[in-house]
C-alpha cells in the first residue's frame, strides 16, 4: 500500500489557474507512473491524466485536452498538475495514482491512496 499528498487545491474565480502537487514520503513517485482522477460532487470519479515514469508517455482523458498539462520532477519525487482557464465544471476532489501503463498505452490504477485535493472554482 502506497500513501500519496496532493496538495495546491483552492478556491478561484473563472478563468484562474492552479498547479496541483503530487507526492509521497518514500521515493515512490519518482519511479512510478502516475494518473490524476477527480470526483465532482453527484458526479462518477473522472480520468484527468497520466505520465509515465520517465515523462516521454502522457495520456489525457478525451475532455482534458488543452487547459490541463500533466508533468513531473523526479529530483523532487513530484508529479504535477496544471489547470488552466479554470471553469466551475472543474469543481472537484483531485486525486493522484500510482500505476501503470497497459499494453494500449492506457494509464491502470494501481492500490495507491490519498486524501485528495479540493478546487472550487466559484465566481
Amino acid at each position: 500500500q502506497v500513501q500519496l499528498v496532493e496538495s495546491g487545491g483552492g478556491v478561484l474565480q473563472p478563468g484562474g489557474s492552479l498547479r496541483l502537487s503530487c507526492t509521497s514520503s518514500a521515493a515512490v513517485i519518482s519511479t512510478s507512473s502516475v494518473g490524476w482522477f477527480r470526483q465532482a460532487p453527484g458526479k462518477a470519479q473522472q480520468f484527468v491524466a497520466a505520465i509515465d515514469e520517465s515523462g516521454a508517455l502522457t495520456n489525457y482523458g478525451g475532455s482534458m485536452r488543452g487547459r490541463f498539462n500533466i508533468s513531473r520532477d523526479n529530483n523532487k519525487n513530484t508529479v504535477y498538475l496544471q489547470v488552466n482557464i479554470l471553469r466551475p465544471e472543474d469543481t472537484a476532489v483531485y486525486y493522484c495514482n500510482v500505476g501503470f501503463f497497459d499494453s494500449r498505452n492506457r494509464f491502470v490504477r494501481e492500490n495507491s491512496w490519498g486524501r485528495g485535493a479540493q478546487v472550487t472554482v466559484s465566481s
